[in-house]
């Protein structure tokens, strides 16, 4: 292997291993997620054209944060001066200690839970605390974050911009907030980790490096954030929804790859360890007095748990989840996956007409999910036509080839 490709691999991985830890170690010194990012970014660059010609050092994250360092007082000299400037020069001076001292990843002090909660600042915009935390914790991109969000790229990142200058200019500490502060931020830490969690999520087969570290990142945070909240039922609850999902990857591809629907998959394939410590933290949240959407979540991934290995049919405490969600949260999403709980409880027709009023909620109008179940729908009561035409669009939108293919097979068994 030639030294080019040495180095780009060993950047590559690293990135995936210590991205988040890097920047928010170095955001927690100088105070700025954006001058952070910057320097970390100049760094990798530094190492594509030193690493191939010298050789790949035996703890890159430690040059990295050398490297990161010298850019970052570079860059505070050119932008900054007077008495903020030396203040901040002190700071980053004082790295060099830390950042000798780091002779493996483990010793890198991990700040990344401190960069949540200085994301979650009461400061920042609340719509844009979770994109934020997502790029600037996880390292993803402003078009990953804006398609997870429903948004155009040019505005998210823009968003991004400004939160990042919020936290500059308002000078929000970079570390954990006492207790009596945490309850006011908590609820955008969670959902920023959620997102990431869905997003590595949308990579079933595990076949997307990124993606795939992205949900084992995100399964950390929410383990991190259990743990230093343990009475905080909706951190639990958060924990246990995640669980319960990542339980069932395996089964979520057949051998060929696939797409199997919850109700045709091999429960034997459910990974049983994972959903017994899910049911554990769920039962402890649920004796903590407070209900929240993630308990919520849980819960009704935990009636899907006991419907497919009961074989109960009933869907009504389904349906009453369902309900109690939605009047906490006003998802539409949530709506729509109560309509199909509801299609089998009471019936398409019901459903149907639930499915039809949510058309008037334009974020749906290019969610997949929505045109797959309105052509499942539709084709339950004998419309084939409109529901080959709702399959079509739901086809169109479907980014996961395995769905696309699970899609296509369906709208092929309507009759003609």
């Amino acid at each position: 292997m030639d030294g080019a490709t040495q180095a780009h691999r060993t950047a590559d991985a690293v990135a995936r291993r210590s991205y988040g830890k890097l920047v928010a170690f170095l955001a927690a010194a100088m105070r700025d997620v954006a001058a952070a990012e910057d320097a970390l970014s100049d760094a990798f660059a530094a190492a594509l054209v030193d690493w191939p010609l010298n050789g790949c050092p035996a703890n890159p994250e430690a040059w990295l944060l050398t490297v990161a360092r010298r850019k970052g007082i570079d860059g505070i000299r050119r932008r900054r001066s007077g008495e903020a400037a030396s203040a901040q020069l002190q700071v980053l001076a004082e790295l060099d200690q830390a950042v000798s001292a780091t002779t493996d990843d483990a010793a890198l002090p991990d700040r990344r839970l401190a960069l949540l909660f200085a994301c979650a600042h009461p400061a920042i915009d609340p719509g844009i605390r979770a994109p934020l935390m997502l790029q600037a914790v996880l390292g993803l991109d402003a078009k990953t974050i804006a398609a997870a969000f429903l948004a155009s790229p040019d505005a998210m990142g823009k968003r991004l911009g400004r939160a990042k200058q919020k936290i500059r200019q308002a000078g929000i500490r970079f570390a954990v907030p006492e207790r009596d502060e945490l309850a006011g931020r908590l609820d955008g830490v969670l959902d920023a980790i959620y997102a990431a969690f869905a997003e590595g999520w949308s990579d079933p087969g595990g076949t997307d490096l990124l993606r795939r570290d992205l949900t084992a990142e995100a399964l950390f945070l929410a383990s991190l954030v259990a743990g230093l909240l343990p009475q905080e039922p909706e951190a639990l609850g958060l924990l246990a929804c995640m669980l319960y999902a990542e339980a069932r990857r395996r089964a979520r591809r057949s051998a060929d790859g696939d797409y199997v629907p919850l109700d045709e998959q091999d429960v034997a394939l459910w990974d049983a360890a994972m959903i017994d410590e899910a049911e554990a933290l769920l039962l402890r949240a649920s004796t903590l007095g407070r209900i929240g959407r993630y308990q919520l979540e849980a819960a009704l991934q935990s009636a899907h748990v006991e419907r497919r290995r009961s074989g109960r049919t009933d869907r009504t405490p389904e349906v009453q989840l369902y309900d109690m969600l939605l009047a906490i949260s006003g998802s539409p999403v949530v709506a729509l996956n109560r309509a199909l709980a509801i299609a089998e409880a009471q019936g398409p027709h019901t459903a149907l007409e639930i499915v039809d009023a949510l058309a008037e909620d334009g974020r749906l109008v290019d969610y997949q999910p929505y045109w797959a179940a309105r052509a499942a729908l539709l084709a339950r009561i004998g419309s084939h036509r409109e529901a080959r035409d709702a399959f079509e669009i739901a086809i169109g939108l479907a980014g996961d080839p395995a769905v696309r293919r699970f899609l296509q097979k369906r709208q092929a068994e309507l009759p003609r």
